[in-house]
């Protein structure tokens, strides 16, 4: 039986069997290997709900944590190679990002050594790959993102790490998603809406906000044409002690703040649009709760 993929896709994928019907075979093959590397393991993905991290990551009681993170339906495979003896994983690495580069995918979010977090929780919990186990401090993760001209949305994963046997390794990810499916840093497969980009905060009169350099990048990236718009969605809890009107006026004031520090990125106010949700409206997608600003670009 065939299915309609865009079809399936704005129906929402309502069921697993309309999911896997959904995916037509990977057209994205996984990036040419580096030369200096033997493949040692390959897996076959298939998931309605891939985890896939925008962030660095921790583990707090046996949960994994991040400050952007999704869970995707996608198909794809993933691949272990090894690094040979006389190259580094900082060549293999190099040798990736120019192949994404050629390809025209944009980097989603990158991290190198202690800032990743824990090879342990890569390893063992994202990747479900013990040989990735290795040392806090050489390691490197990258996840870059392309939509192709019929709306289909694909990921590449890149992990590399050092283990204390001084063996170096490398696991490459390549995933599609059905056409709608709603990625951090690509939005919905649709070319003139970039985003969101989640970005939590902290305070009542002075805030602070966990945001990275790669999430900076993309929103100047993004905006960087004058017809541009920049939409601040700002979302805050409703604490057990405060009014719906203290909640609404902490987000209202979070999104001014977030609005001083793009401009003085380059985003001029100008391009700025503030919508102040506050505690309004609660989505159920547990990736997207707590005091956030959703920042999405409009390109006309």
């Amino acid at each position: 039986m065939l299915f309609d993929h865009g079809r399936t896709a704005i129906r929402g994928i309502v069921s697993l069997l309309a999911l896997v019907a959904g995916f037509a075979q990977a057209t994205q093959v996984p990036p040419e290997p580096f030369e200096e590397s033997v493949l040692e393991e390959t897996v076959e993905i298939s998931s309605p709900g891939r985890l896939v991290l925008f962030s660095p990551v921790r583990e707090v009681s046996n949960e994994i944590r991040s400050a952007s993170l999704a869970r995707l339906p996608v198909k794809g495979k993933g691949q272990l190679f090894r690094v040979l003896d006389g190259a580094s994983r900082e060549e293999a690495l190099n040798h990736y990002l120019r192949r994404l580069r050629d390809r025209g995918a944009t980097v989603l979010f990158e991290c190198s050594g202690v800032s990743c977090g824990g090879s342990n929780v890569w390893a063992n919990q994202i990747f479900d790959q013990s040989t990735l186990f290795g040392s806090n401090r050489d390691q490197n993760y990258v996840v870059a993102g392309k939509i192709d001209e019929n709306g289909k949305p694909s990921l590449t994963v890149i992990y590399t790490v050092k283990r204390t046997n001084q063996r170096e390794y490398v696991w490459v990810e390549q995933l599609e998603a059905p056409v709608g499916t709603t990625i951090p840093g690509l939005g919905t497969g649709g070319s003139r809406i970039k985003g969101p980009i989640l970005v939590p905060w902290e305070g009542g009169i002075t805030f602070s906000f966990d945001w990275t350099t790669t999430d900076r990048r993309l929103i100047n990236e993004w905006s960087a044409t004058e017809d541009a718009r920049v939409v601040l969605v700002s979302y805050s809890e409703l604490e057990d002690d405060e009014s719906f009107g203290d909640a609404m006026k902490r987000a209202e004031n979070a999104a001014e703040s977030l609005t001083r520090l793009l401009t003085k990125t380059g985003v001029p106010e100008s391009q700025q649009e503030r919508i102040v949700v506050g505690p309004a409206v609660v989505i159920p997608n547990p990736d997207r709760q707590g005091n956030r600003v959703e920042v999405m670009v409009i390109q006309r």
